[in-house]
């Protein structure tokens, strides 16, 4: 039995004036289910994503025609590793692929219960096939603050299918993220992809930090803007700069993503990364907070030895590895001198994806991690149907 169809990447300059030809010079031989697009093209994603639904017959949806669903980034990540200021294209072809997709608007305003409803929805009506792999995809607009309340959602949801999601991102300054589907803007939303495959499907993640003795009680917050205004019941500025041993003038996101905050939960330490320091001494974080959350100042361990053997562990070598890396290991890497190191491995074990402002994995949304969903060959004796 031939091999299923396998997925296809390519990396273009964001700002190259024949972007949208070429994108469709990659994707149109393999007729795809799904293109992903990551990055932030000139002319923008709308404009993008419409000619790519247009060349790639897109009319058909529902029977047949592909879906184009794409979002900002903070750096993407392509056939040479990290990359800045390109578009990474993910096609993933029909033969071998089917797409289910549920965008979940306003997520600041939808009740759980209607998240829940849209989702157990897509599922039932997508009737998946048990004879071949699924997971889901979930990229949320980070500046509304709901991932932990999605990641959580989807996993009670649909239990048992693996999901991977992102945080979506603008560069490093924290701003409005971009996010398309089908060449239309989808502001503050979460894009939900459900994803059947013949390919084996395996989750990877991978953070680079182990917890030290030194600890602090959130004794005050904002939950709603993700903010710890007190540790140790001490301003929370200062009381992490004397934990970290670090000037409070020299708290930068360098140096956070070096002396992260864990948070033990589900039996794991996770990072609780941190945004900024706020005009009134507190500290405003990637994800939620909670007055009398037991919080760890976490120790950088070896930033690539671990990726790979997390990668070398996998039964076979993947052929794409659909990634999310959050920006702040990446700044960490810059820091270290430590970026084409980093890229070769990305590339030798074909990652495409993009860099994030936080990460879902599991039914938690995380930071500093790396979360990907590794595509390989069937095994022996498995192929198309």
């Amino acid at each position: 039995m031939a091999p299923p169809a396998a997925p296809v990447a390519i990396s273009v300059p964001a700002g190259a004036p024949d972007l949208s030809a070429r994108i469709v010079a990659a994707m149109a031989p393999v007729e795809p289910a799904l293109v992903m697009l990551f990055g932030m093209p000139a002319g923008g994603l709308g404009r993008l994503g419409r000619d790519l639904c247009q060349a790639l017959d897109d009319a058909g949806r529902g029977d047949g025609g592909c879906r184009v669903v794409g979002c900002s980034s903070a750096g993407e990540i392509g056939p040479d590793g990290y990359a800045q200021d390109t578009v990474m294209a993910l096609g993933f072809p029909r033969a071998s692929f089917r797409v289910g997709l549920c965008v979940l608007r306003d997520q600041a305003q939808v009740p759980v219960s209607d998240w829940m409803g849209a989702l157990r929805r897509l599922h039932a009506e997508f009737r998946p096939d048990l004879r071949r792999s699924s997971f889901g995809v979930v990229l949320a607009d980070a500046l509304a603050r709901q991932e932990d309340v999605l990641a959580a959602t989807l996993d009670a949801a649909i239990p048992g299918l693996p999901v991977i999601g992102a945080s979506t991102a603008r560069g490093i300054r924290f701003e409005q993220s971009d996010q398309m589907v089908d060449g239309h803007a989808c502001p503050g939303a979460a894009v939900f992809l459900l994803i059947e495959t013949d390919f084996a499907v395996a989750e990877v993640a991978f953070t680079h930090f182990s917890p030290t003795d030194r600890r602090a009680v959130v004794t005050a917050a904002d939950l709603h803007n993700r903010v710890i205004l007190e540790l140790n019941a001490e301003p929370a500025a200062q009381e992490y700069a004397r934990l970290t041993g670090l000037d409070i003038a020299a708290l930068t996101p360098t140096e956070f993503a070096r002396h992260p905050l864990l948070l033990r939960t589900g039996g794991r330490h996770h990072v609780r990364a941190i945004r900024a320091v706020t005009p009134g001494g507190g500290l405003q974080l990637l994800s939620g907070i909670e007055a009398g959350n037991i919080l760890t100042v976490g120790r950088a361990m070896d930033m690539m030895r671990g990726f790979a053997d997390a990668l070398d562990d996998l039964p076979r070598p993947p052929l794409m590895v659909l990634g999310f890396d959050c920006i702040l290991r990446r700044l960490a890497l810059e820091r270290a001198g430590m970026t084409a190191q980093m890229s070769e491995l990305l590339a030798r074990y074909r990652v495409a994806g993009f860099n994030t402002y936080g990460e879902q994995h599991r039914g938690m949304h995380v930071n500093q991690t790396f979360v990907g969903m590794a595509l390989m060959p069937p095994e022996a004796g498995q192929g198309a149907r």
